[in-house]
């Protein structure tokens, strides 16, 4: 019998949380490449919370997953057929074409990477979107100088913890917020931050011992009451990274989030002076994305940069795990392995 294509399709849009019924696994004949297209067989899909906006057909800058089509997400394996010079069979090669085992590619939207220089899988977190990610908003945001404070929410997550850790090799004192013990002792034992709060715990108090003089740079990924306790902590000329706002990702556009903070008040932007600017990494920062490789490769290489991965196997497990993730499951950079 013939080698099927695996996909996880989305079924309907959610209501609120997404549940298993909102996708749909299904197979389908392999696709076969065009002229200027690849045939790849992924072996490892990219979850990220970003998704859960592709799934509502909300405006957003990204138009959203249709239905009946596949998921979107990042994915790493590698080439089986090319009708395009640049790749060869046996390539190792990055792209964003979902939540399945096999895609046809166009070849401008490939990455190719040596699987000697990293295991495959970190090519979807720290030397992937996420990674990238954390190394554009600090470089054109948040801007970590030396002996400052920066604090970073979700920080054993896969933005968190290389935001963290590109702070903390900038010069900065790094304070990470984190769910729960293991976590907490994650990021302090493993990633070097400086001091850890558990949001689960009593977040005020937590912030005053770990930023008793204030905080210069907050990488926000969280909202909520996370962020409302941060602002008021924030020094002169503060800078807030906005990359993401997990806790309102399952709110429709409009409704009332019953129960939810109501947030901080920004009165103190002015008087601070402050910086509160959100980003989309695909908007500049794949075009440096090689100055971006080479600078995590060599911390990778020194031993001055960690990650943790977070490994599901089985695609048909998918639909649970992302789910999971937008509950805050996961532990580290979540990918499925399928091939």
């Amino acid at each position: 019998m013939a080698e099927m294509n695996t996909r996880v399709l989305l079924k309907r849009r959610p209501v609120g949380a997404p549940v298993p019924e909102d996708f749909e696994i299904a197979t389908a004949p392999l696709p076969v490449p065009e002229d200027g297209q690849v045939l790849v067989r992924h072996r490892f899909v990219s979850l990220d919370p970003y998704m859960r906006g592709r799934m509502s057909d909300a405006k957003s800058y990204s138009a959203p997953v249709a239905i009946g089509g596949v998921m979107e997400a990042a994915a790493v394996g590698e080439v089986v057929e090319s009708r395009d010079p640049r790749f060869q069979p046996g390539d190792s090669v990055m792209n964003s074409m979902g939540w399945q085992q096999w895609a046809a590619v166009p070849a401008g939207k490939l990455i190719k990477v040596d699987p000697t220089e990293a295991p495959l899988s970190a090519n979807l977190g720290v030397l992937g979107m996420p990674g990238l990610t954390a190394w554009v908003g600090l470089e054109d945001i948040g801007q970590p100088k030396a002996g400052e404070t920066v604090v970073i929410s979700a920080a054993s997550g896969a933005v968190g913890q290389v935001a963290g850790q590109i702070a903390k090799l900038r010069g900065a004192r790094v304070v990470g917020i984190a769910g729960g013990v293991q976590k907490c002792a994650f990021i302090m034992e493993a990633l070097g931050f400086d001091a850890a709060v558990d949001h689960r715990a009593d977040l005020n108090a937590q912030l005053d011992a770990a930023c008793p003089d204030g905080i210069d740079v907050y990488w926000e990924n969280v909202g909520g009451a996370v962020q409302e306790a941060v602002f008021p902590r924030f020094r002169d000329f503060g800078r807030m990274v906005m990359c993401g706002m997990i806790s309102q990702y399952n709110i429709a556009p409009g409704a009332d989030a019953a129960g939810a903070p109501a947030g901080p008040n920004l009165g103190p932007v002015v008087r601070k002076r402050l910086r509160i600017q959100g980003f989309i990494v695909f908007d500049s920062g794949w075009q440096r994305y090689g100055q971006f490789r080479a600078e995590m490769l060599g911390w990778m290489n020194a031993g001055k940069l960690h990650w943790r991965e977070d490994v599901v196997d089985g695609i048909e497990k998918m639909p649970q795990a992302f789910i999971g993730l937008l509950k805050g499951e996961n532990f580290g950079k979540l990918v499925v392995k399928v091939g």
